[in-house]
């Protein structure tokens, strides 16, 4: 069983308190960075938009980042079998290389 944690994030002027498994507690708060971070990036790009509009860009920005990795993760085994499948080419191909450069 873990072990869970009681910790406060703070995000812009909020502040959030989770109970969370002990392991995670870095990645949570390296998460509130960049969220924060992004959330700072926005507010200095449109200094006359509302907090909740800055919110709003931060979360789709995650979202995207998020279908991004789902994306590439899904495809992983289609590279690593494609790859495979490449190298066998490459492999049966070279013998009939080697041979017909020794014949011109």
């Amino acid at each position: 069983m873990s072990d869970i944690q009681h910790i406060n994030l703070k995000l812009d002027i909020h502040t959030v308190a989770l109970d969370v498994e002990r392991e995670k507690e870095q990645t949570y708060r390296e998460a509130a960075e960049w969220l924060n971070k992004r959330y700072q990036f926005y507010a200095a790009r449109f200094r006359n938009a509302s907090p909740e509009k800055l919110w709003m860009y931060v979360a789709l920005e995650s979202a995207v980042g998020l279908h991004a990795d789902v994306r590439a993760k899904s495809l992983e085994p289609v590279k690593q079998k494609l790859s495979e499948l490449n190298n066998r080419i490459n492999e049966a191909l070279a013998p009939t290389t080697i041979l017909n450069n020794h014949k011109q």
